[in-house]
């Protein structure tokens, strides 16, 4: 990600995030704190929870802001709760919070920004460097005190539960409505942020503490542990009667769906493909080997490419079902095509590589499109049979060995799908282009036609087995001629070229979905 505070700026408007400061008479640091934002976020919200000092003046000399104030101090745990009404009130999806005491650098929000990138239904916590720090020995006590009741209430750890800096996604916010009033409530919204399954991320954040003489404190040590104490006996109670059985009512429900899909695609592969493919296979075989006995080779080698076509719409067919249909629960499938003669003629299909879910993406808009496959694909168990026999290519052949029968396919009207990055991407971010796409483009002198996917590897991400919710979207835009790729340069320029696209557009798909 770009580093600029213009970049920065531009990004956390396109993700819907805005920055939000409870503030109590903070009137020596507020200002400074306020203009430090200010230069990587437009959008500020300031909650004054009652200060008696000069912080309200301060907030009305500053321009930009959006300010919510009110007469008596109630806490920041209320505070919160205005800012968060107020942040979906303006229609954002997340909110960064930092203290008005100056402890937080403004520039932590670009690492909370990329972990927001990285995990985009995350509850991102900053967790401060502290070595070195001048803390007092109440204040290292109450961040120990709080880590472990957190983690009795929820079996989770995180190394610091009580920091200010954080990004809520407020519209996966569980129970902010029925907060407490003053600081526990940051505990409290961890601790129901996980019972409900919102995933917790930790960001190492670089914090400032002033001198000792000049800080300002707004905790009372007995009232306010004498709050916590009570909160986390309340905590722990609901933990078993509530937070328990709710992650296991999650986790069931997460196998279901996996097993469901799981079942659905061996059900239909092993138990109706391909026991039919291979009665099909057996009689087409059959067939061939009667017309190369009599001669007839120009026949033969026509109804093996029938074979081929016929394999082809096979597994077009099952990718719309399982796609289009009800083959994934709990997901949302949606595409958008440029032109709708974007398949009438062969292409070099260049896109992003997630999950093993990208090809039936891909499949669903024609059967005239085949895949250049790893080994594993070729001899699987389940659909290899029909890969096998579809005209598919295995990649260990060799570019150089395969390309009579990729320009075959290409004068046959097939066009051949590449991913570039040669691997499924584990944090779904566009990864390095290799030149092979774009060789195989130039030898084949096809147009290379651009498709860019957004969500299979965050239902199904890299290295696990389970199915997350969540929306799958492929977007198909125009091709790109071999003129203008030519002029571009060579290949090594066009994949670098193409990269950059790829980027642009990702950022601008996951923007879009990942605010709403």
């Amino acid at each position: 990600m770009n580093t600029s505070t213009d970049d920065i700026k531009k990004t956390l408007c396109e993700r819907g995030i805005c920055v939000l400061i409870p503030t109590y008479n903070n009137g020596g640091t507020i200002g400074r704190v306020v203009r430090e934002v200010q230069a990587y976020c437009k959008d500020v919200i300031v909650v004054n929870d009652g200060s008696t000092d000069d912080t309200s003046a301060i907030l009305h000399g500053i321009g930009g802001i959006s300010l919510v104030e009110y007469r008596e101090n109630i806490g920041k745990g209320y505070a919160l709760k205005q800012g968060f009404k107020k942040a979906l009130a303006m229609g954002f999806s997340f909110a960064i919070t930092l203290d008005g005491d100056g402890q937080h650098y403004a520039a932590s929000i670009s690492d909370l920004l990329r972990a927001n990138q990285e995990h985009p239904k995350a509850l991102i916590v900053g967790s401060r460097r502290l070595d070195g720090v001048d803390r007092s020995g109440g204040s290292n006590f109450a961040n120990k005190f709080s880590n472990f009741w957190f983690w009795v209430q929820t079996g989770r750890r995180l190394p610091d539960t009580q920091t200010g800096c954080r990004l809520y996604p407020l519209k996966r916010l569980p129970g902010w409505r029925l907060l407490t009033s003053r600081y526990e409530a940051e505990l409290e919204l961890l601790v129901f942020a996980s019972w409900h399954g919102v995933e917790l991320v930790s960001v190492p954040i670089d914090v400032y503490y002033p001198p000792r003489e000049e800080r300002v404190s707004h905790f009372r040590p007995v009232r306010d542990f004498a709050r916590i104490s009570v909160l986390n006996t309340v905590l722990c109670l609901l933990a078993v009667i509530y937070g328990l059985p709710l992650r296991l009512l999650r986790w069931l429900e997460k196998c279901v769906r996996t097993l469901y899909t799981l079942l659905m695609f061996i059900l239909i592969m092993m138990g109706i493909i391909t026991p039919s493919v291979w009665v099909y296979l057996k009689i087409a075989q059959w067939r061939i080997r009667r017309e190369e006995k009599r001669g007839r080779k120009k026949e033969s080698e026509r109804m093996k490419e029938d074979v081929r076509r016929n394999m082809r719409r096979v597994i077009h067919r099952f990718a719309r079902f399982v796609m289009l249909g009800h083959g994934i629960p709990g997901t949302r499938f949606s595409y958008k095509v440029a032109s709708a003669n974007c398949f009438d003629k062969p292409h070099v299909v260049v896109c992003n590589h997630q999950s093993h879910l990208d090809l039936m993406c891909m499949l669903i808009f024609t059967p005239n499109i085949v895949f250049l496959t790893n080994d594993w694909v070729w001899r699987n168990p389940f659909y290899g049979l029909v890969i096998r026999n579809a005209g598919y290519c295995p990649v260990a052949n060799g570019m150089e060995e395969m390309m009579p029968r990729l320009r075959q396919l290409a004068e046959q009207g097939c066009s051949i799908a590449v991913f570039p990055e040669g691997t499924r991407s584990k944090t779904c971010r566009i990864g390095r282009f290799h030149q092979g796409a774009f060789y195989l483009a130039q030898q084949l002198n096809l147009d290379v036609l651009p498709m860019c996917l957004y969500g299979p590897g965050k239902v199904l991400p890299k290295g696990k087995h389970s199915l997350n919710r969540g929306p799958i979207y492929i977007e198909v835009g125009e091709p790109i001629p071999q003129q203008r790729l030519a002029n571009i340069g060579g290949t090594r320029e066009q994949a670098s070229y193409m990269r950059k696209l790829y980027i642009n557009k990702y950022e601008a798909m996951a923007n879009r979905f990942e605010k709403r």
